[in-house]
């Protein structure tokens, strides 16, 4: 019973910011026709929130924004940790991706915006792209250090058994790696929707909740921006949620 009631409190003190917050921004929209154009009032929004979801643009939108997200995540993680394992397994490979990969994850993703847009344009394709290398990065580094750290014993053993190249890999390096590989996946989910947004806002010809943002700024539409903002910030906390459990979920089905 006392954990239920501190649990309780725990969840009134984080919503007290959040409501004093809201009060504050309800008092700043009623401070003149500019102050409400910059704060707009709370029915305002949740009017627009009621016609965003009863025409369908909010979903439309949102969908678009996650099926890219997550398709260019899944891609750029894919070949993360292909190259990352080609990495640690190979001092060849390493020798010779290695230099390029480390020179080039230090360029900002906005710094080959220019390169991207004049070698893959600017439509899906250039924004998966964008994608992809946002979550390629943290996927080979963490593949890559998870292979190199696995413990030699298990390396003995497998030699031991004479595991071929495939079943050690299969059998010893992939299950011993798999938490720093499933850490990589993660952060490369965080980046892969913060590119994602980047890559609507700088590309905005088709559907998605950045491109409902940049619309709504151009036609001054202040309540579908911010409302836009909230959306992206609850689909982050979800997105972010659900890999931390799926994760929790893997480690714990490897360990059981």
């Amino acid at each position: 019973m006392k954990s239920l009631w501190n649990g309780a409190g725990a969840a009134l003190r984080g919503l007290l910011l959040p409501a004093l917050l809201l009060l504050a921004w309800q008092w700043a929209s009623g401070r003149g026709a500019s102050a409400a154009y910059v704060f707009v009032p709370l029915e305002q929004l949740w009017t627009g929130a009621q016609q965003l979801v009863a025409d369908g643009t909010l979903a439309l939108h949102v969908g678009a924004s996650l099926e890219r997200a997550l398709t260019g995540l899944v891609c750029g993680a894919l070949l993360g940790i292909a190259t990352g394992t080609l990495m640690a397994q190979s001092r060849i490979a390493e020798r010779l991706v290695g230099p390029l990969y480390h020179s080039i994850r230090q360029v900002p993703l906005l710094g080959l915006v220019p390169l991207i847009a004049l070698w893959a344009g600017s439509g899906e394709f250039a924004k998966l792209l964008i994608i992809g290398i946002a979550a390629f990065y943290p996927t080979v580094l963490n593949t890559f250090e998870g292979m190199r750290q696995v413990d030699l014993r298990y390396r003995e053993v497998g030699a031991m058994l004479t595991l071929t190249r495939g079943q050690m890999f299969r059998r010893v390096l992939l299950p011993a790696a798999l938490p720093a590989i499933i850490t990589g996946v993660t952060h490369a989910q965080v980046f892969a929707w913060l590119a994602c947004l980047g890559g609507e806002l700088l590309f905005a010809a088709a559907p998605g909740i950045g491109s409902l943002l940049l619309v709504s700024e151009q036609t001054g539409r202040m309540d579908v921006v911010l409302l836009s903002v909230l959306v992206i910030a609850l689909l982050a906390l979800v997105l972010n949620l659900a890999f931390a459990r799926a994760a929790r979920l893997l480690v714990r089905g490897r360990s059981a």
